[in-house]
């Protein structure tokens, strides 16, 4: 029976990580359109780089606003719905920076930035929906599996601006709506795809699952007479259903894992929404641009499953601060880094990309091992908020920043930050099996 049920699990496990992978695969190319040409939107609107970060500190606003969303949404109906709804959300935003161009709308081309986090925002929330019915000696590996899904949509699209500004033209647009059509079309065919494939639900399944474990270990330790045997089922499956929250769900290794995801978020995004800007102001064309940041993003997401590993394997608190010196390291190159050298600033941005994946899964495997089910959904979304207003912070105030002290500045101010995501962590971690067969012997 114990067996029939883990193959069981096993196998819609195996399923769910297949379509989950398939809309990232699509919602990665949603996702590089704001990351590429944002920043350089904005300040062709606004007539300079002062306020460039703008846009990205709306949409990742946003984001926060729709990981609230889609976290309710997910708790009370599932995985399905809620990451169906978040994505053509993310959609209709795309659209509507589309149309705020053709129009040249300021309000209308903030608001759907804001509106187009939410596709952000659900990407994001994707890898919980990877973990629910992992086991904990994979729920890692299988959360970055998800993240992984999103490498090829995501690096793709920063190297289609070209093409998809001709279209754009071809359509009497401005060339930086292109990459917003391209995100439209992904976003839409991400949430067609979790509408239709996703199945079984992996949050409801997860919670059943649960249900009929306690059924089983109260029928196994009941007494023999059958109608107590009715009895304590019936009462098991009620206890079960509503089965007890602890109370106190904010422990301090979960908040240590929201600030590591967070802090990490802020710096991310900092350095990476001003790049484009830097690059440009010392002639880099924006086919080279897309070129840097499409192999940032592929750092990103393409180790994801390295970093799953490591986690597993040494635990979380090696990985957080192993997160904290790479993205210090990248701060250090950027300012450093001659700013006619395409290859420094590429390989600080590839450390960039690196520093959030191993922070990022360090951060999640925290919250998603030591959240039960019954609350996970909304917990999770609510930690997401605190990573989306941290991303906003960072977009918005490294505009600031760049305007103020220039690039070099900005590299110097961020890897100082890093040091803080190191701090941040505390003693006390989940440890992978590895660890914990270790200190059990």
């Amino acid at each position: 029976m114990h067996t029939a049920r883990e193959a069981g699990r096993a196998t819609a496990q195996r399923r769910i990580l297949t379509v989950l992978v398939l809309a990232q695969l699509l919602a990665g190319a949603g996702l590089a359109a704001g990351i590429t040409v944002g920043a350089l939107l904005a300040e062709d609107l606004l007539g300079g780089p002062g306020l460039s970060g703008l846009p990205s500190a709306l949409f990742t606003g946003g984001s926060a606003l729709a990981a609230i969303a889609v976290g309710r949404l997910s708790q009370a109906r599932g995985r399905r719905p809620g990451l169906a709804a978040g994505f053509a959300v993310g959609a209709l935003g795309a659209l509507g920076i589309v149309a705020a161009t053709a129009l040249e709308s300021l309000p209308l081309l903030f608001l759907s930035f804001v509106i187009y986090g939410s596709g952000t925002a659900t990407n994001l929330q994707a890898r919980y929906a990877g973990a629910d019915l992992a086991t904990d000696a994979t729920r890692a590996r299988s959360l970055s599996y998800v993240l992984l899904g999103t490498t090829a949509g995501a690096v793709a699209g920063p190297n289609l601006v070209g093409p998809t500004g001709g279209v754009a033209e071809a359509l009497g647009l401005a060339p930086l709506a292109g990459p917003f059509l391209l995100a439209a079309a992904a976003y839409g065919g991400a949430a067609l795809v979790i509408s239709l494939l996703l199945r079984p639900d992996p949050l409801l399944e997860a919670r059943r699952m649960e249900i009929e474990t306690a059924e089983a270990a109260l029928t196994s330790s009941s007494s023999s007479s059958p109608a107590a045997d009715a009895a304590a089922a019936a009462d098991g499956a009620d206890r079960a259903t509503v089965a007890p929250v602890p109370t106190r769900i904010w422990t301090a290794d979960v908040i240590t894992g929201v600030v590591v995801m967070a802090l990490t978020q802020f710096v991310m995004v900092g350095l990476m929404t001003m790049t484009p800007v830097h690059m440009r102001a010392h002639d880099h064309t924006v086919t080279v641009v897309g070129v840097v940041i499409s192999l940032h993003v592929a750092a990103m997401f393409l180790p994801a499953p390295l970093s799953g590993l490591l986690v597993d394997k040494f635990g979380t608190r090696a990985v957080a601060v192993s997160a904290g010196l790479v993205l210090l390291g990248s701060g250090v190159l950027a300012a450093v880094a001659p700013p006619a050298s395409t290859l420094l600033v590429t390989v600080a941005l590839i450390l960039l990309g690196l520093g959030w994946s191993l922070g990022l899964v360090a951060g999640t495997t925290v919250l998603t091992t030591s959240v039960p089910t019954a609350v996970r959904a909304g917990v999770q979304g609510q930690a997401d908020v605190a990573v989306a207003l941290s991303g906003a912070a960072g977009g918005l105030l490294s505009g600031l920043v760049f305007a103020w002290i220039d690039f070099r500045g900005l590299g110097f101010t961020l890897a100082a930050l890093s040091l803080v995501v190191v701090a941040a962590v505390r003693p006390r971690r989940v440890s992978g099996p590895a660890r914990d067969a270790a200190r059990a012997s």
